[in-house]
């Protein structure tokens, strides 16, 4: 039977350690601008998949995630013979790292939302200054 409070535990866990080490023990510099995300482990505690997004050097270099999926890739097995000392138990956890496409979803919603705001201030605008089409009154009454 699977423990999710556990499992959730331990996630918590696995994404302090692996963010640690790779600031302070893995001495990649294609790991300098990662940063983990989140963290979520399967409910037999076999598997942990570890998030993480890249930031850019500047905002005319944009960030390399090629170069950090290879840096993670390779650091891969230090970072959970890492995380099996750190934790106290049976089976450490293999580790697979996604890049986060949360923060560029979220940015693309922001836009779009902000597209649809101006929208609704021009229609405004245009609604200040209309007139109904037709007859002031519309509906036939009894003298026509």
């Amino acid at each position: 039977m699977a423990d999710n409070a556990r499992a959730q535990r331990l996630a918590k866990r696995i994404l302090q350690i692996v963010a640690f080490a790779i600031e302070r023990e893995i001495k990649d510099p294609r790991l300098a601008f990662v940063t983990i995300t989140d963290c979520r482990v399967t409910g037999d505690l076999h598997d942990a998949t570890v998030f993480y997004t890249v930031r850019g050097t500047s905002i005319d270099q944009p960030a390399d995630t090629a170069q950090a999926a290879a840096g993670l890739e390779k650091a891969r097995g230090s970072l959970r013979r890492i995380v099996g000392e750190q934790l106290s138990v049976r089976f450490t956890p293999t580790l697979k790292f996604e890049l986060d496409t949360v923060p560029e979803t979220s940015a693309r919603m922001e836009d779009l939302l902000a597209r649809a705001r101006q929208r609704d201030l021009e229609l405004q605008e245009l609604r200040k200054n209309a007139v109904p089409a037709g007859d002031a009154n519309p509906y036939k009454t009894d003298d026509e």
